[in-house]
C-alpha cells in the first residue's frame, strides 16, 4: 500500500522560477508554526478547517487515524483512531455542521463523520477497480464532490443542512470530455486529485496533477473548460481557493494563481516555501496564514521520515 501511495500522490515542482519565502512574524506576535502528529508512520495528506473555527483535522493515509488540532496550541490529539474499516484519509473537509468529509484513498470509500460525537453518519463505497483511488472533496451549499485519481469519474453525494444523502453518485464520467486520464507520473503524482469550489458555487476547480492542467467544471450542465493559465502548468496536489486567489501546493513550494472574474484565465504569481515544509501536499486557511500538512511521501517506502509529523503555519507573503 505504501509504495502504490508514494506513486499516485507524489506531486511534481510548479515550472516557475520566481519562489519566494515567507516572512518571519512581527515581534511580538508570535504564533504555533508548527503542530505535532503522534506517530511514527503517520504520513499525513488532508486537512479540514472551517474559517473562524478553533479546530482543524488531518487524516494518516497509512491507518486512518484522524487527528483534531486546536489553533495556538502545538500538541494535537487522535479524534478518530485507526479502524479498519476507514484504512487511509486522504483529502478532507468540515462543514458548518461540524460534519467531517473523508476521501479515502485506495479503499474507494467515502466516510462522513460527527466531529462533536465521533459517531459515523455515513460510509459510501465505490465500484470495485483496481485503480480507484478517492483522493480529495470538495463542498458547495448541496453537495460534496468527490475526485478519483485512477478512474475518470467525480463522485458526488448530496447533503443538506441537517444530513447527507444515501448514496455516492458517479456524478460526472470525464471518459469523452477534455480532462484525458494519462498514466500517473512518478514525477508529477496522478490524474485528477485537489477540487475547490468556487464562492458562487457555479463551478467546480480541479487540478490534473501529471499533465500541470487547470480545469473548470460549471455545476449546473457539467460543461468543462481548461482554465488558460498562459502557457504555465501547475503540477500541483491540494488546492485552496481564496476570492479569486487559488493556492496549488506544488512541492516544495505553493503557487498563488490570480484568477478572472470567470474563473476562465489565470495568471501564476511568485511561489512561495517554508524551511518547515517537507513533501507539503494540501492546505487550508485561517486569517492570513496556512495551515501545511507535511506529508513526507518521499521517505515511503524505505527512507526514515522526520519525526514528528507535522503541519506547518506558514505566513501568506504580502
Amino acid at each position: 500500500m505504501k509504495n502504490l501511495l508514494t506513486a499516485v500522490l507524489l506531486v511534481g515542482s510548479l515550472a516557475a522560477c520566481n519562489t519566494t519565502t515567507t516572512p518571519e512574524p512581527e515581534p511580538g506576535t508570535e504564533v504555533v508554526t508548527s503542530y505535532i502528529l503522534d506517530g511514527n508512520a503517520v504520513y499525513p495528506e488532508g486537512i479540514a478547517h472551517l474559517p473562524g473555527s478553533p479546530n482543524f483535522y488531518v487524516g494518516s493515509t497509512t491507518d486512518g487515524t484522524i487527528f483534531k488540532g486546536t489553533l495556538g496550541q502545538a500538541a494535537t490529539e487522535v479524534l478518530l483512531p485507526a479502524d479498519a474499516a476507514r484504512p487511509s484519509a486522504v483529502g478532507m473537509k468540515v462543514d458548518e455542521a461540524g460534519r467531517l468529509y473523508i476521501a479515502g484513498g485506495m479503499s474507494g470509500q467515502m466516510f462522513v463523520y460527527n466531529t462533536a460525537t465521533k459517531a459515523l453518519i455515513k460510509s459510501f463505497d465505490t465500484p470495485a477497480a483496481p485503480d480507484r483511488f478517492i483522493n480529495d472533496v470538495a463542498l458547495s451549499t448541496d453537495a460534496a464532490y468527490f475526485t478519483d485519481s485512477g478512474r475518470p469519474t467525480l463522485f458526488r453525494v448530496s447533503r443538506t443542512a441537517t444530513g447527507v444523502g444515501d448514496t455516492a453518485e458517479a456524478w460526472l464520467d470525464l471518459t469523452t470530455t477534455i480532462i484525458q486520464y494519462q498514466p500517473t507520473d512518478p514525477a508529477f503524482g496522478p490524474n485528477l486529485n485537489g477540487i475547490v469550489v468556487t464562492p458562487d458555487n457555479k463551478y467546480l476547480i480541479v487540478v490534473q496533477s501529471n499533465t500541470g492542467k487547470l480545469f473548470r467544471i460549471t455545476i449546473a450542465d457539467k460543461s468543462i473548460s481548461e482554465i488558460n493559465l498562459g502557457g504555465s502548468q501547475v503540477h500541483g496536489d491540494g488546492l485552496l481557493l481564496n476570492g479569486q486567489t487559488l493556492y496549488a501546493v506544488a512541492k516544495p513550494n505553493i503557487a498563488p494563481i490570480v484568477l478572472s472574474a470567470d474563473f476562465s484565465s489565470g495568471t501564476v504569481g511568485a511561489t512561495f516555501t517554508d524551511a518547515s515544509l517537507r513533501f507539503p501536499t494540501t492546505i487550508a486557511q485561517e486569517g492570513d496564514r496556512l495551515l501545511v500538512v507535511n506529508a513526507q511521501f518521499d521517505k515511503q517506502p524505505t527512507k526514515t521520515p522526520v519525526l514528528p509529523f507535522s503541519v506547518s503555519s506558514v505566513a501568506i507573503p504580502k
